[in-house]
């Protein structure tokens, strides 16, 4: 089954949304780089009213170290989500599971950064090119993904319903990933994207996968 991360959340009542409706993972944004951006007061919130079993991820890009355990320490992530510049070993110093998000906006020139981060839990390939925030609606060419990768894929960029089951039925990702597909304004998720989003994730995982070529 496909896992569902909802990312960019900023209001309890939609993160209490997508809990219901079956997300996965809920990602909170603390970079200043972000429209989505959160302080660690309002991410708090939250969390604290999150149900059982659903995973917070906090993410960065270029942010510094001091900025990183400020939130590890007030938050208490599950998972740290890495969208810049950040090397294998900067991402790993924090002793935490991270995700290592690469922009693949760029096409197969992307494809030698999948070999750089050992040490990450998953994989986020996002449709941006390298040096853009994550969040912008691009998505990238899912037929580029190599099929000998050794950690998990999480499918980003440009996803929303319409899209979404072409995706997971193309690449078979570990997860999905939405934030734009499934808002009203950024930061504000729109209850009926959410809802359908989800919906299709579920209807493609539902279909016998097909081989790729």
């Amino acid at each position: 089954m496909t896992r569902i991360k909802c990312c960019g959340m900023t209001r309890v009542g939609d993160a209490l949304l997508a809990a219901r409706l079956g997300a996965d993972a809920i990602g909170l944004v603390f970079t200043a780089r972000s429209r989505r951006q959160l302080t660690p007061a309002r991410a708090r919130e939250i969390v604290a009213a999150l149900p059982p079993f659903v995973a917070t991820v906090a993410l960065f890009m270029d942010d510094e170290a001091a900025r990183v355990r400020q939130v590890i320490d007030e938050v208490r992530p599950a998972l740290l989500q890495f969208h810049g510049n950040e090397g294998d070993d900067w991402c790993a110093q924090f002793g935490r599971p991270f995700v290592k998000a690469i922009a693949m906006g760029d096409g197969a020139s992307a494809l030698p950064r999948l070999r750089e981060y050992p040490r990450a839990a998953g994989l986020l390939l996002d449709g941006h090119v390298a040096g853009e925030a994550g969040g912008s609606g691009k998505a990238f060419d899912w037929s580029l993904l190599p099929d000998d990768l050794v950690q998990p894929v999480i499918l980003a960029g440009g996803l929303h319903a319409g899209n979404v089951g072409d995706a997971v039925r193309a690449a078979r990702p570990w997860a999905v990933d939405v934030a734009s597909g499934v808002e009203s304004a950024p930061g504000i998720k729109d209850p009926a994207r959410l809802e359908a989003f989800i919906r299709a994730v579920r209807a493609a995982d539902a279909e016998p996968a097909a081989c790729r070529v």
